[in-house]
């Protein structure tokens, strides 16, 4: 079976405008259909913690509600009717910019950047969503293309 590599950007929203969203669906979805790449987590510590938290949505009751096979729009309208859920315009944006503003530690970037053949020498943005994407980006070329 296919073991797919996430391309959704954690810089990427959907129409509720919480950032990571849409990846956290895929990776989940992906892993409740066994396909997902073995680097990958279905519901990591990360930012896929940090997406739910700032929710207010439970691990284990988005976990089940994955395993039914939802669609982007549905696991939206989901999140949108579970109680206690947390969507001001507010909310929304802390949790954007704590995304946007996460800094990788030295070790992690370091790691994606070798792995690149990219210097690290201050000339690529440190932010956590585009190490991210390089890491993404280079596990996908080194599956699929190499």
């Amino acid at each position: 079976m296919a073991q797919i590599v996430p391309l959704i950007s954690s810089g990427i929203a959907g129409p509720l405008g919480v950032l990571h969203l849409p990846r956290l669906w895929q990776k989940a979805s992906l892993a409740a259909a066994g396909k997902l790449h073995a680097d990958y987590p279905g519901i990591g510590c990360g930012y896929d913690q940090m997406t739910l938290d700032a929710l207010g949505i439970k691990i284990d009751a988005f976990k089940a509600f994955i395993a039914t096979k939802p669609s982007y729009p549905q696991t939206e309208a989901w999140i949108k009717a579970q109680p206690g859920v947390n969507l001001t315009k507010g909310n929304i944006y802390k949790h954007n910019a704590s995304i946007r503003g996460y800094i990788h530690g030295d070790d992690v970037r370091k790691g994606i950047l070798a792995a690149d053949g990219l210097a690290d020498d201050g000339s690529v943005n440190p932010g956590a969503v585009d190490l991210n994407n390089l890491d993404d980006w280079h596990i996908f070329w080194a599956q699929e293309i190499k």
